[in-house]
């Protein structure tokens, strides 16, 4: 598990370029199938992966300045001096400084593009139309009024009046094509990146929030599907009740679903948007899985999540509807917090594996699920998530004396901090799990300084990149000795019989 913006790339933000094909040549020297990263969406306040501009759209400060300049889109000379490969991810320089200079390659390949170039971007826009254009408009607008919340726009906009929007694509239609243009390039150079992972036999596991950003192109474009007044506030708002990570709970302000009426159109905005995660990824990981069952609906004047309600939601009839549409659903579940039989059963009506964390195991006897001897093998197991601390960092700075006493009990004993690294990738390897996922921080033996997200924390978060020198061969080889003798590798045994059933569509990745 690794999201791209921490890749060690040029420009201060991981992306696209050269050290995302060397980090798919270390997996693969790793014998690893999998690359899991987190929604690859335009970031909006705080650089949130998934506090998101839009749901469909692909990030442009992922885009690879090198590979624009290799292509002939920009000059080399243009794109010197930029924050270098090592360091935190820089966000707000890559907005000052990267961006400008995508637009301009953008605004050179509309110019200059051959002719199969030009039909590839023809394609692309007419594939895309659904989402497109809107997203074109909203980005626009949004700078035109200094990044001011939609709602706040002038009311011809913030309305989406007719003649305003045909005016706004008369008048300013190169702006628009430019945006689209960062689109193409977008979808152009992570097409080719995905590539290259499939050559590898490596596929990507990507990510879908359950909600979205209220300060969207979503909710801009559709704000008929969402719980909002007549002045297009939201009434209630998302989150989840206290739990592990805040005893006041999270109140994350998404505007909430009109899942009656989506039902009622045949859940067709998700539709467009699995459709447009399928073209993205080859798995999906839905963040907050327990929210298709029912969510904690909070009253948008309040402050915290304390005082919310859960309501039910439709989550059967919208997987159905998927299933209807795309067949199989390679989708993993996100199934961590307060969970419910009817959570459950959703899960596993539709044949989700759900997720186990390796750190939870350890607290009491009630978290003994997260532990290898509890799961099956439809699940999927992680050491630790992106919310999680690194493993070392964990052991050193967050875990109790009864918690390391139990993991001397259930695991061994740990003589020195390093070790209880290797022992915990160890244990989920060795589990019955069909997907063992590892963070990238703790397969560098990585502490507290290299986590990716503290929730409820509103800053310091996101901006975690490892060092352009960090991929050392051992690390590769000492994973893929592991893998063999799990038999994670992708070995096939020839003597088994091809026609037998597997367990799940999981199952392939073994």
């Amino acid at each position: 598990m690794l999201h791209v913006t921490s890749l060690p790339s040029y420009g201060g933000v991981g992306d696209f370029g050269p050290a995302a094909f060397a980090f798919i040549d270390f997996l693969a020297a790793a014998k690893q199938r999998l690359w899991q990263v987190l929604p690859l969406s335009p970031t909006g306040y705080g650089s949130s992966p998934y506090s998101a501009l839009s749901a469909f759209a692909g990030n442009p400060q992922l885009i690879s300045l090198e590979r624009l300049a290799q292509d002939g889109w920009i000059a080399w000379d243009r794109i010197q001096g930029l924050p270098g490969h090592d360091g935190p991810a820089d966000f707000e320089a890559a907005t000052k400084r990267k961006l400008p200079l995508i637009e301009e390659a953008a605004a050179n390949f509309l110019d200059r593009a051959p002719d199969d170039q030009r039909a590839r971007f023809q394609q692309f826009c007419h594939d895309n139309t659904s989402w497109l254009t809107d997203y074109a408009m909203f980005n626009l607008l949004r700078r035109t009024y200094n990044y001011a919340s939609w709602h706040e726009w002038p009311s011809e906009f913030s309305q989406r009046q007719p003649d305003a929007l045909t005016g706004l694509l008369n008048d300013r239609g190169r702006e628009l094509a430019i945006e689209q243009a960062i689109q193409f390039l977008f979808s152009e150079q992570w097409s080719s990146l995905k590539g290259y992972c499939a050559e590898r036999g490596i596929r990507i596991l990507g990510d879908v929030a359950i909600f979205v950003n209220y300060d969207s192109a979503d909710v801009w474009t559709n704000p008929d599907i969402f719980e909002l007044d007549e002045e297009g506030r939201p009434i209630r708002v998302s989150g989840v009740p206290p739990d592990y990570f805040s005893s006041t709970g999270q109140r994350w302000g998404n505007p909430l679903y009109k899942w009656g009426l989506l039902r009622e159109r045949g859940f067709d905005w998700w539709v467009a948007r699995i459709r447009r995660s399928l073209a993205l990824y080859d798995m999906i990981r839905l963040d907050h899985f327990r929210g298709f069952e029912a969510f904690w609906s909070i009253a948008a004047e309040e402050e915290t999540a304390i005082n919310g309600q859960w309501i039910k939601a439709p989550g059967h009839d919208l997987f159905q509807r998927l299933k209807e549409v795309f067949g199989d659903l390679p989708f993993i579940a996100e199934d961590l917090g307060l969970i419910t039989p009817e959570v459950d059963e959703l899960r596993e009506h539709f044949g989700m594996p759900g997720m186990r964390i390796l750190q939870f195991g350890f607290s009491d006897r009630g978290s003994h699920l997260y532990l290898p001897h509890r799961f099956v093998p439809n699940t999927v197991t992680y050491t630790g998530t992106h919310d999680n601390n690194t493993t070392l960092g964990w052991w050193r700075d967050d875990a109790t004396e009864n918690e390391r006493a139990n993991v001397q009990t259930y695991l061994q004993t740990i003589d020195h901090d390093g070790e209880i690294v290797w022992a915990m990738i160890r244990a989920a390897a060795r589990s019955v799990a069909n997907l063992c996922i590892f963070p990238l921080q703790d397969v560098l033996h990585l502490g507290t300084e290299a986590r990716m997200n503290r929730p409820s924390a509103a800053d310091g978060n996101w901006t975690w990149r490892y060092n352009s020198d960090a991929l050392h061969p051992d690390f590769a080889t000492q994973l893929a000795a592991l893998m063999e003798m799990t038999d994670r590798d992708g070995y096939e045994d020839p003597t088994k019989d091809s026609e037998t059933p597997k367990e799940s569509l999981h199952e392939s990745l073994l």
